[in-house]
């Protein structure tokens, strides 16, 4: 069997990080919590479930997470958020990888909920993350905050049935703070990389997200949650480019 670690990275993180240790139980050989020195009770409820707890300074996602994996006792590797959880049936398809590893690395489904309710369309599933590899063959890449595990070319990689279980905002208010924050990080990126915004991108783009979103992925079929995700993230979209807009002004 082949023994894996599970890596998390977390920031005060004591009101989810509880059920993610729990759901892993029966698959990790090794767990690894690497935290921005929390300040709640991340660190206790880390040594309650045996987890190796690690404090490192955190220089962004991607970087926090390559790191992180050079702390992992074994090369193969599951990467979790504290926030999220895995399903008995994706328990169960990772037991039955380790049993027989036929791919570099799997991935999985992963199902949001919002406000205490799952989110099926609207292009928040099946929302499919690349989260178990042999972490010899790649590396945490994409651009932060949006961090994207990339292996090898050439690499064999399947898909896992299950679900991880994405517990991302208890509220209006955590998901809009969570926005504000991901579009300064995206738009300073995109800055650094050259890239502009336009009045049209400004404009357009963002009814473009909404009407992609909730009629085209049918975010309509989620209810109100379902309308409050499309507009919310078109509202991100806005900010992205506005931002962007703000740090060219100044550049000049």
């Amino acid at each position: 069997m082949t023994p894996i670690s599970v890596v998390i990275i977390t920031f005060n993180e004591e009101k989810n990080l509880e059920r993610c240790l729990q759901s892993i139980q029966s698959v990790a050989d090794d767990v690894v919590v690497v935290d921005s020195f929390s300040t709640d009770r991340t660190k206790e409820i880390a040594i309650k479930y045996n987890a190796r707890f690690i404090q490192h300074v955190f220089e962004g996602h991607i970087e926090q997470k390559n790191w992180a994996i050079t702390q992992a006792k074994f090369p193969h590797v599951l990467s979790l958020d504290a926030d999220e959880a895995i399903d008995e049936t994706l328990k169960q398809s990772i037991l039955e990888a380790k049993e027989d590893w036929g791919a570099v690395g799997y991935s999985m489904n992963r199902l949001n909920y919002w406000c205490g309710q799952s989110i099926r369309h609207g292009g928040w599933y099946p929302d499919r993350k690349f989260r178990l590899w042999d972490s010899r063959k790649g590396s945490w890449g994409g651009i932060n905050p949006h961090d994207e595990y990339k292996v090898q070319a050439g690499c064999s990689e399947k898909h896992l049935k299950g679900d991880i279980l994405h517990f991302s905002y208890y509220t209006i208010n955590q998901h809009l703070k969570q926005v504000n924050y991901f579009t300064d990080i995206l738009a300073q990126q995109y800055f650094e990389k050259g890239r502009k915004a336009s009045w049209f991108k400004i404009l357009i783009n963002p009814l473009i997200k909404f009407i992609g979103s909730y009629f085209f992925q049918k975010g309509f079929l989620d209810g109100f949650a379902g309308f409050a995700v499309c507009m919310i993230s078109a509202h991100a979209t806005f900010l992205k480019y506005a931002k962007l807009r703000m740090l060219q002004k100044q550049s000049k």
